[in-house]
């Protein structure tokens, strides 16, 4: 089959981590793959190296005109990086362009540039709401639903949804979401996970990172509200309360297309409001993120809104403590293997016992689990789906 995959951005988001390892893996597995995507900031490539076995096709997206929007408010507790490149990210948000000018350009550029090849391909998936509403006719991966208020933004998510021929799901959770709102029928097809790279990271590598941020809690996803910032915020208050010896909280990854400035100000105020001072690296280097994951103490996936947690499987990849938000979704794909807390009291009380609670049989749960999730296996369900539709 020729195949084009079709992401939003070559920044590491899960979408695109997604995107790039089922494209890896379908190569792999003999098909003819592409992936498309726009390059923000002048990007000319992804994140991180392709296999030479995947084409790519980056269509440049320039920034849009700057009428003096207000700066960016300072990060707090940034370390310098651990290569170049790391530190906390520019914002995506080009200066005076707002979110719903700036979908209706994606969506415009990636259009352009796709509908001259479009009729050359056997599946167009389309991996977010962008994408889909560029290339017209597609399978679609919903990998989460949102609830906007852009109207821009909202009227490309709906388009996204019910305007694809097919749809696939990473949770049965979310797949009953699609159906019970749309009336759609989504197969379910879950995420797979690097685990080798995660469970194998060089002890010295690991040792670094201890050595530059002590003990600590990782959450990796930026400062957003769907990640549920402030609520971990307030929950590492709560923990460095009732643990008084130093406990760090880290904070890595949030490359965005959406402008969450004044989140993050309230974020900030908040921080010091409580007198601490989380460390943000900001887009940690592609080479450097499984040591990081490995060195934590304990990894905080306290998002309201998730499709599956890519992130959280590859922290119990590497047989980190995982404490989750108390969803449905997060039952479902973890199981046994993560702790569980609905509140910001109840967050703070499960990190301490991930941090001083030794639980090798759900350590182990978690390792069985992130390895059952293969990308090979992810692969093979997509073209089992794709033969299907024709």
């Amino acid at each position: 089959m020729k195949i084009a995959l079709l992401s939003y951005s070559t920044k590491p988001r899960g979408g695109v981590v997604h995107t790039l390892a089922l494209a890896e893996a379908l190569a792999a597995a003999g098909q003819d793959v592409t992936v498309w995507s726009l390059g923000r900031g002048g990007d000319s490539g992804f994140f991180r190296p392709v296999d030479d076995a995947v084409r790519l096709r980056i269509v440049p997206f320039p920034d849009g005109p700057a009428v003096g929007a207000p700066p960016l408010a300072s990060p707090v507790g940034v370390l310098p990086p651990a290569k170049p490149g790391g530190g906390p990210p520019p914002s995506r948000q080009a200066e005076g362009e707002g979110v719903g000018e700036r979908i209706l350009r994606s969506i415009a550029t990636l259009r352009e540039a796709f509908a001259p090849a479009a009729s050359s391909y056997d599946i167009v998936h389309a991996q977010d709401c962008i994408s889909a509403n560029a290339v017209g006719r597609c399978i679609r991966t919903v990998h989460h639903l949102d609830h906007f208020i852009t109207p821009e933004l909202a009227a490309c998510h709906e388009r996204a949804i019910v305007e694809p021929y097919a749809h696939i799901c990473v949770s049965r959770s979310v797949a009953g979401e699609l159906a019970d709102g749309w009336g759609l029928k989504a197969e379910v097809i879950p995420n797979g996970v690097a685990y080798e790279r995660f469970a194998t990271t060089d002890p010295a590598a690991r040792a670094s990172w201890r050595d530059r941020l002590g003990t600590y809690v990782l959450t990796v996803g930026g400062i957003e509200p769907r990640k549920g910032s402030l609520d971990l915020l307030e929950a590492y208050a709560l923990l460095r309360d009732r643990h008084p010896e130093s406990v760090r909280l880290v904070i890595a990854g949030g490359e965005t297309l959406f402008d969450y400035r004044d989140y993050r100000a309230r974020w900030e105020a908040r921080a010091a409001e409580l007198g601490v001072d989380p460390v943000v690296l900001g887009a940690v280097p592609d080479d450097d993120l499984p040591a990081l994951v490995g060195a934590a103490g304990a990894f905080a996936f306290p998002s309201l809104k998730e499709g599956f947690g890519l992130a959280a499987m590859e922290a119990l990849a590497a047989g980190v403590p995982l404490v989750v938000r108390d969803l449905p979704v997060l039952r479902e794909v973890f199981g046994p293997a993560a702790r569980f807390a609905a509140t910001q009291p109840g967050l703070a009380a499960e990190l301490g016992r991930a941090l001083t609670h030794d639980d090798p049989a759900r350590r182990a749960a978690g390792r069985e689990l992130a390895a059952r999730h293969t990308w090979a296996e992810a692969a093979r369900r997509h073209m089992d789906f794709y033969r299907s539709l024709s």
